[in-house]
């Protein structure tokens, strides 16, 4: 991978190339092709998808669908009514949270989740939980964020009817094993939900390999615009399941009194749809096949292995998680002794680099590791050494900064 040709490719970038955006995590940088795309439907298709009979409408349709078989090839869907487009991970979450559980939790259920999970994974369920009746349990890892077999056999029982689990932590960047943990979910009769929003950008996911029921990402942490996302779902569940919306295009058939739905996955899309936005989207996939993932893999664990050797020659910081940087996948979180996360981040800011301060949207895994907030620094494939070497650096003289000495 050629990093400089790459990083010619982001217009950001190459406008504020004194900046070092370590913030990936939270949202990527944007490639000229995402912007022209989505400048491109606006300028050649603009208008509305899935309802005129014209031509112009008809090729908005296209752009919009294309989209979704694109996204079905990326993540190897088995079809593109297992597709839903959504705002982003949190709203693709939310989905399923409410639909899948209006279908199918009852009072006494039990819902599994971890305690690394977003927010956006977590409160959806909590909520569902409390709406049914239900038991919202919740299933804790060690110290380096590793959850075991043995745990999660453990937190199962009969009652257990869904798990929701992350598949690469936001606050630790671990791994969990996705594949291993759905299968024994369905064993004991439980659905499985994955949060994908940090996985799909950096590693390789086939959710028919991984056998998950349902997996959820967002579009802008992959280099696509925001206002996009994803909710991959079984069409065995997604056709049991009520919408989640309701208004124009979702329907079928209404009258004064009822309604019939749509046919997947348009009864989960209600209202005028973001068709640029999934055009987008469809680009950022096309730049990472591009790329190739194997190469974006290689880059970014290079990346990882030289943060981690930067951060941890940084006197007074602590970094949570792993030692192991392969179980970071760009993700590095930590404190420095006696000064805020918040001034941390600030003293970086002033020199250029941009981080992520505070609890990461992850407060019950923040209050589970005794840390209330933290500065996470987080990679993409077109982040280079030097801007690592800039972090560290500035790291090293946050102590004195704040009146501490060396």
């Amino acid at each position: 991978m050629n990093i400089a040709s790459v990083r010619a490719d982001f217009p950001l970038i190459a406008a504020y190339g004194e900046i070092a955006y370590l913030d990936n995590a939270a949202t990527a940088q944007k490639p000229r092709a995402v912007l022209e795309a989505e400048r491109r439907f606006y300028e050649e298709s603009n208008a509305n998808p899935l309802r005129g009979l014209y031509a112009l409408s008809q090729r908005a349709t296209d752009v919009y669908e294309n989209a979704r078989e694109s996204v079905r090839a990326f993540i190897n869907a088995s079809s593109t009514e297992e597709i839903i487009f959504t705002r982003n991970a949190s709203e693709s979450l939310n989905l399923a949270a409410c639909s899948w559980s209006q279908a199918f939790l009852r009072e006494g259920d039990e819902v599994l989740v971890t305690v690394l999970e977003h927010h956006s994974n977590m409160l959806p369920w909590q909520q569902a939980a409390k709406r049914a009746g239900a038991v919202l349990k919740f299933l804790e890892s060690d110290e380096r964020g590793v959850i075991t077999e043995t745990a999660f056999r453990a937190a199962l029982s009969d009652k257990t009817k869904l798990v929701a689990m992350t598949q690469i932590s936001n606050v630790l960047g671990v791994e969990n094993d996705i594949k291993r943990f759905a299968a024994i979910a369905h064993e004991h009769g439980a659905a499985f939900v994955c949060d994908g929003a940090q996985s799909v950008p950096h590693i390789r996911v086939d959710v028919q390999a991984l056998d998950v029921d349902f997996l959820a990402f967002s579009g802008h942490k992959m280099c696509g615009p925001m206002g996009i996302g994803v909710l991959y779902g079984k069409k065995k569940w997604l056709k049991k399941m009520p919408p989640f919306l309701f208004g124009g295009e979702m329907i079928e058939y209404v009258t004064r009194e009822s309604a019939t739905w749509a046919e997947l996955p348009h009864k989960f899309e209600a209202g005028t749809v973001n068709a640029a936005g999934a055009a987008g989207l469809a680009a950022a996939i096309d730049y990472y096949n591009a790329l190739g993932f194997d190469a974006i893999t290689a880059r970014e664990e290079e990346l990882s292995r030289v943060a981690m050797e930067a951060l941890t020659a940084v006197p007074h910081l602590r970094l949570l998680g792993s030692a192991d940087w392969r179980e970071h996948h760009g993700i590095f979180t930590f404190t420095v002794d006696d000064v805020h996360p918040h001034d941390i981040a600030a003293i970086l800011d002033g020199d250029g680099v941009c981080v992520r301060a505070g609890h990461h949207c992850a407060q019950p895994l923040m209050q589970y590791l005794r840390t209330p907030s933290t500065v996470r620094a987080s990679l993409a494939f077109y982040n280079t050494e030097e801007e690592i070497g800039r972090l560290a650096e500035s790291l090293s003289r946050v102590r004195e900064r704040m009146g501490y000495g060396q």
